[in-house]
């Protein structure tokens, strides 16, 4: 159903080197992080494999996507560039590649943003990108180890940390990322009650 191969090829040409294995590594973290959580291995691929199918497009191609794409998309969403992609990436893959499962097209959406409620695959993809095997920023091993200790804990850790990354660069917070926060910090603190 997930035809990996295929858009592996179609990736290959539409993305720089770099890019490409940035994807396949992020794809083979969500297998991984899958298997671990009980989420379907091969769809948690697939949607990690097309999460910055976008990435490279020029910037206003990709905002006109995100205009274009009908879905909700806040102001602060539209005033920063470095999100784009991920809106601009779920449209492209629901009107080019027939892509229809509403979680695949939510992993993609909100791989960089976050939100309240994230299904299992969505949480896979998010932290997937964050803990893929060519990422080597400060911490990055104390998040892999999160991520696979408790994806509740280790989704209130990522969040917090994307946080304080856009605030230390003057960026704009969307509420989604915001309530994303919120609703993890909650989930955490009653996990840890009980």
């Amino acid at each position: 159903m997930y035809n990996s191969d295929e858009k592996r090829k179609l990736l290959k040409a539409r993305l720089s080197q770099k890019r490409y294995n940035h994807s396949v590594n992020v794809a083979e973290e969500c297998r991984k992080l899958a298997e671990k959580y009980g989420e379907d291995p091969d769809r948690a691929y697939f949607a990690g494999l097309l999460h910055d199918v976008c990435k490279e497009l020029p910037a206003e191609e990709q905002k006109q996507m995100v205009v274009d794409s009908g879905f909700s998309v806040c102001r602060e969403e539209l005033e920063t560039h470095s999100l784009w992609h991920a809106i601009a990436g779920a449209s492209y893959i629901k009107s080019e590649y027939g892509i229809e499962d509403i979680d695949i097209i939510n992993a993609v959406r909100f791989h960089t943003v976050g939100r309240a409620g994230m299904t299992r695959l969505e949480e896979i993809v998010y932290l997937g990108d964050l803990i893929s095997a060519d990422r080597a920023y400060k911490d990055v091993d104390k998040m892999r180890k999160s991520a696979y200790a408790s994806l509740d804990a280790a989704m209130l850790e990522a969040l917090a940390f994307s946080i304080k990354s856009v605030i230390k660069k003057g960026g704009v917070l969307p509420p989604c990322t915001v309530e994303g926060y919120n609703f993890y910090t909650r989930l955490y603190k009653s996990e840890k009650q009980r």
